[in-house]
């Protein structure tokens, strides 16, 4: 049952948050495309480790971590204001590569197929 209840509160973590960083922040030190990719919630509600995608290049990926470090208390008060729950977890944001790591998957199976393609 708590199960459940952790998915769906995972979810609104990850809908709400995909939001505020889309529409509300204004940082002109974030660069490239920021999107969050899983939410994983602790079963006591403490903590919600979110896990975000940036498409950049790696210098801007780290300051774009830095400044959605900064960002975690203003996060985690508007999270309190939307979530019906009577803790609002603490956010600790870890970088997911799994797209990069799918993508150069991705281009060495091409470049196995094209030189198959030339034999």
């Amino acid at each position: 049952m708590s199960n459940l209840r952790n998915s769906r509160i995972a979810e609104e973590i990850k809908r709400e948050l995909s939001r505020m960083i889309r529409e509300e922040m204004n940082d002109p030190r974030v660069k490239g495309l920021i999107s969050v990719t899983h939410v994983d919630v602790t079963n006591d509600l403490r903590y919600a480790k979110v896990y975000v995608s940036i498409m950049a290049n790696p210098e801007e990926q780290a300051m774009n971590m830095q400044v959605l470090e900064k960002a975690r208390g203003y996060f985690r008060s508007e999270l309190a204001k939307i979530l019906t729950t009577r803790i609002t977890p603490e956010l600790i944001f870890k970088q997911d590569v799994s797209l990069e790591y799918g993508a150069k998957i991705e281009r060495i199976l091409e470049d196995i197929n094209k030189d198959k393609g030339e034999e």
